[in-house]
């Protein structure tokens, strides 16, 4: 009898155990609440696939888009150079042709005149002073060489005279002036070069 009273207490002890508490069972429901939620709230595998897919088409579209705008550069900047070629040399040109015109009207009007040397010459003058201030426009500039010590950098000897007067590498005559284009040497000038006379240097 006692051993069967032991047997009912222990397997009454067991259910105890194994019976939850309501708290302990809203835990539980709680949990397995969440867990449904995540699950629901990721992605399926097509789905992250599909949004994979769009953005790569978005970046190809974008691709496609820089890659037509650097082609348009491309042409544009080849179609202003070649432009500029073309028409780079407009501006002086459009001084240069009234320059043209003044001589015609000079060479016109000395066939007109039976005395018409004076005419030329005054017309010629008027043209070349204007033709001058046309070149100085856009920096080109005569400079003098006459009476300078020979600079190899900006004069180009045709030859050497004896002169007494002047020190030895002088420039004593300019045979072609010499031009700058904004301070840089367009054209050296051709130029005649002093030397010492051969009786000084023999006598030296």
């Amino acid at each position: 009898m006692a051993k069967k009273k032991q047997q009912d207490q222990e397997a009454n002890a067991s259910e105890e155990q194994n019976v939850e508490t309501p708290q302990e069972e809203v835990e539980e429901a709680s949990a397995a609440e969440e867990t449904s939620a995540e699950a629901e709230q990721q992605p399926t595998l097509e789905e992250q696939l599909a949004a994979a897919r769009e953005e790569v088409q978005k970046n190809w579209d974008l691709y496609l888009r820089q890659r037509a705008d650097m082609e348009n550069l491309r042409k544009r900047a080849k179609k202003e150079k070649e432009d500029m070629a073309r028409f780079g040399n407009e501006n002086i040109i459009r001084e240069i042709v009234p320059v043209l015109d003044n001589l015609e009207r000079a060479v016109e009007h000395a066939k007109q005149e039976n005395s018409g040397g004076e005419t030329l010459l005054q017309g010629v003058e008027m043209t070349l002073n204007m033709f001058t201030k046309g070149l100085d426009k856009f920096g080109v500039k005569p400079f003098d060489s006459i009476g300078e010590t020979f600079d190899p950098s900006r004069h180009e000897a045709m030859g050497q005279l004896e002169s007494a007067d002047q020190e030895p590498n002088t420039v004593l005559q300019e045979m072609q002036k010499g031009y700058l284009l904004n301070d840089r040497l367009l054209r050296p000038a051709l130029v005649m070069v002093a030397k010492a006379p051969v009786k000084a240097q023999t006598e030296e």
